[in-house]
């Protein structure tokens, strides 16, 4: 069983955003590991393993417009099922 269940994929699109900034915000704030969290102050590009997805979402939305969100079970997968 895996420590951490949901593969959790979004760009933000805004303007001033800082990579670095949101990086520590969800490490400081949400479990989970694998985090990427990469772009420039109009893109970024967010990957993380977590069990609740939906805050990460949620935050996310609070810095920019979300978008190619992708949220993939990660156990089915493992199982050889549809994540």
């Amino acid at each position: 069983m895996l420590e951490f269940k949901f593969d959790t994929q979004l760009l933000i699109a805004g303007e001033d955003l800082d990579e670095d900034e949101i990086h520590d915000y969800i490490t400081e704030h949400f479990n989970g590991d694998c985090l990427l969290a990469v772009g420039d102050e109009d893109l970024i590009k967010i990957h993380f393993h977590t069990n609740e997805p939906w805050l990460v979402l949620e935050y996310a939305a609070t810095k920019g417009e979300i978008y190619d969100i992708v949220v993939e079970n990660m156990e089915r997968q493992a199982e050889g099922l549809q994540g």
